[in-house]
Formats: structure tokens, C-alpha cells, sequence
């Protein structure tokens, strides 16, 4: 069967969920074969062929871990002359669109960016794209070259499928442009101990109507009671109540988690591009004509400072 490279995201080891999200979009064209990069490579064969990954290519080398993206890019490249997939995907994050943008100008190819699905077809895979703000679908299939498909997190389920997971040794060979920016210095992020917003399966936001900094405790209450990540729209952010990190929209972060809850989110079409292919949306508003509402599965309308303390305190004693 033919191949299809995987772009694995991982932290020293610890493979994070939308990998394995594309070993399941993956196994839909072909037997996937997973790239694992930088330090800790070897340690993600084990859940890589749980997942559906019949090889795993390994490389580590200094330049993953001091220099931006072209280490990558490059060890990508060595990967696709090595097994001549069909399709090549990664993860959308700014990084993974970054290397798969270089990869498909590099190898001649056509790029699809933001997937939200992924089929066969008989001219190669289909993937399903959200359109101008999210307010169409589309469907696209790259007409040159090998496709390189960034996929959007929570787009596919994980699902388990024990194959070999063969760890072999990637050869790489760096250009001359694999140094040319280096990382001088790491701040760890704090944590919040929330999921990261881009990829939590529930994302709980707040927008202007939450009224002040000091409001948002109330958001995060919800959120901490699903286990959800914060987010906030653009009003909130350029009021200095939330941080730029959390923004929600076409200028900020996007997302499709499996339930978006928006309180006191009027629903601009800015916000909207951000959000609208989540699977589930929810909104809370005390404004009836708010253009939240004709985007939502369910509406309600009222006081947000009434309806979420009662929505937590009725999932907490669910719960309980």
C-alpha cells in the first residue's frame, strides 16, 4: 500500500494528541509513516504503532533544538526522496505551516492549508476545507506534485491501530540555510494547567460582554468545571481583560474543539473564522438579535453573570 509521512509533534518524547489525530486521517490513503524529530525521537516509536504507524523515521541533531524550522524542513525533505509517499501531512500550527509551505516549494508540490477533514479520491486525497471566514466548505485536492495537507487539531478522531512502528535511523543532511536563525534564549510558558486552547476537545470564551478582568474568574470556572480551555474574543484581548495568547478569531488563534462555549460574544464574523467549524457551539447572550445566535446548535439568551454560575454549579453537582 502506499505510504504517507507524518510529521510527528512531540515534546522530548511525548507524543501530542493532533499526531495522532493525522496517523488516523492518515491510515484513510495509505500506511502512514511517522517522522519523529529532535530529542526524545526514538521514545515515540512505542505510541506512534499503537496508533497506525508501520515505520518511524528518527533523526536528532543539535540544529532541531538551535536553530528555526529549516533543520525540519530539511530532515522532512530527506524523508520524502527516502520513501516517495502519496501525501505528506502535519500538524496546522504556525510552525507546521511554516515547514509544509517550504517542503512543497522545495519538492514542486501543491499545499493545502487549515484541513478540517481528509479522503481518498481517485485523483489523490480530498481534504475539507472552512472558506472566507468559515463561511463556506470546500473541497480541494492538490493538481500538482505530492500533496503536502496541513490538518487543524480536533479535526479526527484518535484512533488506536497496532501496527509494526519500525524505528529506522533518518540520514540528514543540512543546507546552508539550516543555521541562519538561531534560538538564543527558552522561557518555559506558564502553565495554567488547562489544555492547550488550539487543541482541547472543549474551548469555554468570554468576549465583552463578561465586562472587566475581573469578570473572567467566572469563565474559567466553567472551563475548569468541563476541563476546558479559555479563550476570549478580540474585544476582550484589546480591552487588556484577557491574554493575546487565548484570542479566538481570524487574527488570533483558531480552533475546532468538539463544544465551543461562547458568553457574551456578540459573534463578528472576525471571532466566527475563528471558531465556526467547531462541532458544537453554544452561546450565551442577553441580546437576542446578537449574530452569535444564527451560527450556534444552541442559543441562550440571558445574562451571562446569571447563566453560567448556574451552568457550573449544575456541572459540578453532576459531576459530584
Amino acid at each position: 500500500m502506499a505510504e504517507v509521512l507524518v510529521l510527528v509533534d512531540h515534546v522530548d518524547g511525548a507524543v501530542r494528541k493532533p499526531t495522532l489525530e493525522l496517523l488516523t486521517l492518515a491510515r484513510r490513503i495509505g500506511d502512514p509513516v511517522a517522522v519523529a524529530l529532535g530529542a526524545g525521537a526514538e521514545g515515540t516509536a512505542s505510541v506512534l504503532g499503537e496508533h497506525g504507524a508501520v515505520k518511524v523515521l528518527t533523526a536528532d541533531a543539535p540544529e532541531f533544538a538551535d536553530y528555526l524550522v529549516v533543520p525540519k524542513v530539511d530532515a522532512l525533505q530527506a524523508a520524502f526522496e527516502a520513501v516517495s509517499p502519496v501525501a505528506v501531512l502535519v500538524v496546522s500550527s504556525a510552525e507546521g505551516k511554516e515547514i509544509a509551505a517550504r517542503l512543497a516549494l522545495r519538492v514542486g508540490s501543491g499545499i493545502i492549508t487549515d484541513a478540517t477533514d481528509l479522503e481518498a479520491g481517485e485523483q489523490g486525497p480530498v481534504a475539507t476545507q472552512a472558506a472566507f471566514a468559515a463561511s463556506y466548505t470546500t473541497k480541494s485536492r492538490v493538481s500538482k506534485g505530492v500533496p503536502v495537507i496541513t490538518v487543524k487539531p480536533n479535526s479526527a478522531p484518535v484512533e488506536p491501530a497496532t501496527a509494526a512502528g519500525t524505528v529506522e535511523a533518518l540520514t540528514v543532511s543540512f543546507g546552508e540555510t539550516a543555521t541562519g536563525t538561531k534560538v538564543t534564549s527558552r522561557t518555559p510558558r506558564e502553565s495554567t494547567g488547562r489544555p492547550e486552547l488550539t487543541e482541547a476537545a472543549i474551548v469555554v470564551s468570554g468576549g465583552r460582554g463578561v465586562n472587566g478582568a475581573e469578570n473572567f474568574p467566572l469563565i474559567e470556572a466553567l472551563a475548569d468545571s468541563l476541563g476546558a480551555a479559555v479563550g476570549a474574543s478580540r474585544a476582550a484581548v484589546d480591552a487588556g481583560w484577557y491574554p493575546h495568547t487565548s484570542q479566538v478569531g481570524q487574527t488570533g488563534k483558531s480552533v475546532s474543539p468538539q463544544l465551543y462555549i461562547a458568553s457574551g460574544i456578540s459573534g463578528a464574523i472576525q471571532h466566527r473564522a475563528g471558531m465556526q467549524t467547531s462541532k458544537t457551539i453554544v452561546a450565551v447572550n442577553k441580546d437576542a438579535e446578537a449574530p452569535i445566535f444564527d451560527l450556534v446548535d444552541y442559543g441562550v439568551v440571558g445574562d451571562l453573570f446569571t447563566v453560567v454560575p448556574q451552568l457550573t454549579e449544575e456541572i459540578n453537582t453532576r459531576k459530584g
